[in-house]
């Protein structure tokens, strides 16, 4: 599936739920030939903003022995080292300072993208110049875990974007051990990685996009759906598997449950003859028919398999023991105005109430 460059800087942007943040990073389509490429101008041009605000701080822990008495005294090793005969003592104090994990990170991945044979010239002459910026950085050494121990703030919180882009080219930044070459993976032929991500953008549309339109939708997000099923023991119900929608819907008139699903094709091939995908709209249709005594709103309920496409685009509609259920795609390969256009008429809101979109939210700067 064929999706330009700049629409799965989108994607990530809702699905990492950062539109304000990556608005602040200055994107030149014209350079970003590769998704490599993009996330190396993210980096650039993020740190850049960074610089000119000036480097986020943060107290750091030192431990040395010094003349004098500075923050706590550390007696077992000041003992432990008989450092009194030397007329020191071992202090504890915290310091503030640049050389905070977030910082290390950017400059550990910078470092790791000017090695990338894959960066064109230009690019790597850039990310060099904002390296040597980062120089009062220690350089750490990344890994899977790293990430997680990020602490940031309402007044840092523009580091969590880029600390994303970071986790996002380590992941796909392999080093291949016999070679000692770095190799990017693209992450777009995964389909499981693709999966959760179309997932999460859709969602995260949702959420952020309906309240500027359509403010009487309420976007629920995931829901757990109980089985309208009565087990003839505890033991029985407890091996019942749990349904989660993806993304639930409440409008003034109707109740939706989005399902999506990301495959190469949106339809299956059964003896030479192309239909829905059966295991998909199984599963849509059970969480329908459980979910129907909810409440009023419920009973009706409409569903939704929405699948992304580079190419052509499905329409189908049905109504199954009393359930409206669609077979939808959007064109992910389309202007970003279209496809956010599409994802709001498909679920029935047709016009805009003001002039607000979400590309504004996310301008590319030239």
């Amino acid at each position: 599936m064929k999706i330009p460059i700049l629409n799965i800087y989108y994607l990530l942007c809702y699905a990492w739920n950062k539109l304000e943040e990556s608005s602040l990073v200055d994107v030149k389509t014209e350079d970003s030939t590769t998704l490599l490429d993009l996330f190396a101008r993210v980096l650039i041009s993020g740190t850049t903003h960074i610089l000119k605000r000036g480097l986020d701080r943060g107290y750091i822990t030192h431990s040395e022995a010094i003349r004098g008495i500075k923050g706590k005294i550390d007696f077992n090793t000041t003992l432990k080292k008989q450092l009194l005969c030397n007329t020191k003592v071992q202090c504890e104090y915290d310091e503030l300072s640049y050389n905070v994990l977030h910082n290390q990170i950017l400059k550990a991945t910078i470092k790791g993208l000017i090695c990338a044979k894959d960066i064109t010239i230009d690019l790597r002459n850039e990310l060099l110049s904002v390296y040597r910026a980062l120089n009062e950085i220690e350089e750490i050494k990344l890994n899977p875990t790293v990430f997680s121990r990020v602490q940031l703030h309402r007044n840092n919180s523009f580091y969590s974007f880029l600390i994303n882009v970071c986790e996002m080219i380590y992941n796909m930044y392999l080093v291949s051990e016999d070679q000692g070459e770095s190799k990017f993976r693209d992450f777009l032929r995964d389909r499981a990685s693709m999966a959760r991500l179309f997932e999460e953008f859709v969602r995260n549309f949702y959420k952020k996009e309906l309240p500027k339109v359509a403010s009487e939708y309420k976007v629920i997000g995931s829901e757990i759906i109980k089985w309208d099923a009565v087990g003839f023991d505890n033991v029985s119900m407890d091996y019942l598997p749990s349904m989660q929608t993806d993304i639930s819907i409440k409008t003034p008139v109707k109740y939706i449950i989005i399902d999506t699903k990301y495959y190469e094709n949106a339809l299956q091939r059964y003896y030479k003859k192309d239909t829905v995908r059966s295991t998909n709209l199984y599963q849509l249709f059970a969480y329908l028919k459980n979910i129907e005594n909810k409440d009023e709103s419920c009973k009706d309920c409409e569903g939704i398999l929405l699948y992304p496409t580079a190419g052509y685009d499905l329409d189908l509609k049905y109504e199954i023991q009393g359930h409206k259920i669609s077979i939808r795609t959007v064109n992910l390969a389309k202007d970003w105005q279209d496809i956010h256009e599409n994802l709001l008429q498909l679920i029935g809101v047709k016009e805009f109430k003001n002039s607000e979109r979400s590309v504004s939210d996310l301008e590319i700067v030239n």
